[in-house]
């Protein structure tokens, strides 16, 4: 599953349903829920890869993840304009994560419980990681505070794989509210 589905909120989430019993629909569903970002995160990368053919560029999506995804973009801010930073970074984190993977499965027998270890809350504690290193200014605080009110709420309220979608969802659409362009101004 990792070599297919690069990521593991959705792979979490549907071996979870498997174990629950959950239908193969079901964890199908669950996979293009939460990698409903990924849409996100390649229209952030169109102007970026819009120098590479649609092979190409479709090849680099493929080893796309949250973490290749904040470096390419910063490396972008940064000046880097090379398309094959986000494919060689995708790559470099790719590979290691199907061996890592794989060597888990091979360990996790040892383990009875990873939540004695707090080996689950690696996935929490590396989005947040990620999430720090993304913050350009100040007024990131107030999206990100959106995004985490709503998924809070919504998990207290009614937990399902779309909390994380209407969080990312909350974010963006205070964040363009706050940074809308006033009609009539020059950009």
């Amino acid at each position: 599953m990792s070599a297919t589905v690069y990521s593991g909120s959705a792979q979490t989430a549907t071996v979870s349903g498997m174990g629950a019993g959950a239908t193969i629909g079901a964890c199908v569903a669950t996979i293009l829920m939460l990698n409903a970002r990924y849409l996100l995160y390649g229209a952030s990368l169109r102007p970026w890869l819009a120098q590479t053919s649609p092979a190409q560029a479709y090849a680099t999506l493929w080893f796309l993840g949250d973490a290749n995804w904040a470096m390419a973009t910063k490396a972008n801010a940064d000046g880097e304009h090379d398309a094959a930073y986000v494919l060689g970074s995708g790559v470099s984190m790719y590979l290691p994560w199907v061996a890592g993977t794989a060597l888990g499965a091979a360990a996790g027998n040892w383990i009875a419980d990873p939540k004695t270890l707090g080996v689950d809350f690696l996935l929490v504690a590396f989005c947040f990681a990620m999430a720090i290193d993304l913050f350009k200014a100040k007024a990131d605080v107030v999206p990100a505070a959106a995004a985490v009110i709503v998924a809070v709420l919504l998990d207290r309220l009614a937990p399902s794989g779309w909390t994380l979608v209407a969080a990312g969802l909350a974010g963006a659409l205070v964040a363009w509210i706050r940074y809308a362009e006033p009609e009539g101004s020059a950009p």
